[in-house]
């Protein structure tokens, strides 16, 4: 009786430490936080803390896709590791720089102008070690189960009474105002040469018909001086 009373905590003690050191790795996630979790809310501050995995290397860089509704110029750096920078791409942004020590934490934020419309924002992130080996935490959860490598997730709630969206003037500004501008002015260009040509060319008329009457004078002229000069030496 006294051994097995001995031998079962000892065998519960190492089953227990099995299942802590198999779930460890799947602890391991990238979290996100915000300063206003709320469905539009404006000039929110995002928290990243990617957990580091690796024993053999730190991590170098954190490439992010973006949720539908936040574009990337919307987004800016606020705090990161020193000499990190976040350089926008293509639906997302890439932050890093020179490789964190092992085993840390790469802790970062961001500003966004304002959060969409949404119960929820999904933050896909590739992270990226030293020697250039790669966690994806992409996952969605599918059917109740919950992914091995998850994308962060940030769980947002309702809007504040009253809250919009906002609506971002249109970006070719001065492109807007040149068809208002080049068709009135060339619609009274025309016009204006129009009548300048038909100006010109009754001038022309007027001047052709007095030019023929001088002629037609002086020939007339003419003749009856003959005519005359003739009739009296006879």
């Amino acid at each position: 009786m006294t051994r097995r009373t001995f031998t079962l905590p000892a065998a519960a003690a190492a089953a227990f430490a099995a299942v802590l050191a198999m779930a460890g790795p799947a602890a391991a996630h990238v979290e996100v936080s915000a300063s206003d979790p709320r469905a539009l809310a404006k000039n929110v501050t995002l928290t990243f803390t990617s957990e580091a995995e690796s024993d053999t290397s730190g991590i170098a860089k954190l490439q992010i896709v973006l949720p539908k509704g936040i574009a990337p110029e919307a987004v800016n750096l606020a705090k990161a590791p020193a000499g990190w920078k976040l350089t926008p791409s293509e639906g997302g942004y890439t932050v890093g720089g020179k490789a964190l020590a092992t085993g840390t934490d790469a802790v970062y934020s961001i500003t966004v102008t304002q959060l969409p419309d949404a119960k929820s924002l999904v933050f896909k992130t590739i992270e990226t070690y030293g020697d250039g080996s790669v966690d994806r935490w992409i996952e969605l959860p599918s059917g109740g189960a919950e992914p091995e490598n998850p994308a962060p997730l940030l769980a947002l709630k309702p809007a504040a009474p009253g809250a919009t969206a906002s609506t971002a003037a249109p970006t070719p500004t001065p492109s807007a105002s040149e068809p208002t501008t080049e068709p009135s002015t060339s619609t009274t260009e025309k016009p204006t040469e129009k009548a300048a040509e038909k100006d010109s060319g009754g001038n022309g008329t007027t001047v052709a018909i007095v030019v023929a009457a001088v002629v037609v004078a002086a020939g007339l002229a003419l003749w009856w001086f003959r005519r005359n000069r003739g009739t009296g030496s006879a």
